[in-house]
């Protein structure tokens, strides 16, 4: 699989990374990039052919990833139409939907949206996915080993939940850091030092991850069984529900979404 990607940088990099870690040989990856010391790097890890600009030489691949700004992909799109033929095209750039990039595309049919999440970038992210009605199942077998390279990956339906996609996983680790950031705190404040706190917050974040994806118990399940009748855990989990916490991180997730959709219609309107 020859694979070009146009836009060079952080997400790219872990895909590229991810892929060749898989066995792609770094002969069939092409980077269009136009910041010289950002491709000057990639070069440097991953010995790729760097392409300042996009060109038919560029795009002599069956797959097409394209990893820049979303107020870039318009401007993009209309360089990159006169050079399309049968390839696949997977658009990573947040908040542009698929049929939007088709129609700056001249309604290409072969579209695949990508919504992955920053833990991409330690290959542990998932990647929720779009594809338009005239993508092969070959194709989306192709969308998907390439977005397999850096996390987990959920095929949607409807593109119209990549909203909560976004809202849930694409803004999801604010969220968690969010919390992390509290818990280091409230450490600080209890009289440990920031080493410790941290050492704490992370490990026990981490830790719980692994224990709910690795366990059959549902999370209100473990939660149940890690409170005791009485206990510390019950008194801070008390605090937390009469402050209605749960219901106000449901809200902050249901806003993220309504942003998204707000974005999406924005950046549709672009061209």
């Amino acid at each position: 699989m020859k694979i070009t990607f146009i836009g060079g940088g952080n997400m790219a990099s872990a895909l590229i990374g991810g892929l060749v870690q898989q066995g792609l040989n770094p002969n069939d990856v092409r980077v269009v990039e136009i910041n010289p010391e950002t491709g000057a790097n990639l070069s440097r890890a991953f010995a790729l052919k760097i392409y300042p600009g996009i060109s038919a030489d560029a795009l002599q691949s069956e797959l097409i990833v394209l990893a820049v700004k979303p107020q870039q992909l318009s401007m993009v799109a209309a360089e990159l139409l006169p050079h399309l033929s049968e390839q696949l095209v997977i658009s990573i750039a947040a908040g542009v939907r698929a049929q939007d990039l088709s129609r700056w595309l001249g309604d290409y049919p072969r579209v695949v949206r990508a919504m992955p999440n920053t833990p991409a970038l330690v290959r542990a992210g998932i990647t929720g996915l779009y594809a338009l009605p005239d993508v092969t199942a070959a194709a989306r077998a192709q969308a998907e080993q390439v977005l397999a390279a850096v996390g987990a990956c959920v095929w949607l339906s409807d593109e119209a939940q990549m909203d909560a996609v976004t809202a849930v996983s694409g803004s999801g680790p604010a969220y968690v850091f969010y919390f992390i950031e509290a818990l280091e705190a409230a450490a600080l404040e209890l009289g440990l030092s920031p080493e410790q706190g941290r050492e704490l917050a992370l490990a026990t974040f981490l830790g719980a991850a692994q224990l709910a994806r690795s366990s059959a118990d549902d999370p209100a399940t473990l939660r149940a069984k890690v409170t005791s009748k009485g206990g510390t855990t019950e008194r801070a989990l008390q605090t937390m529900e009469q402050a209605d916490v749960k219901r106000l991180i449901q809200n902050a997730v249901l806003a993220a979404a309504q942003r998204s959709k707000e974005m999406g219609d924005a950046l549709g309107n672009q061209a």
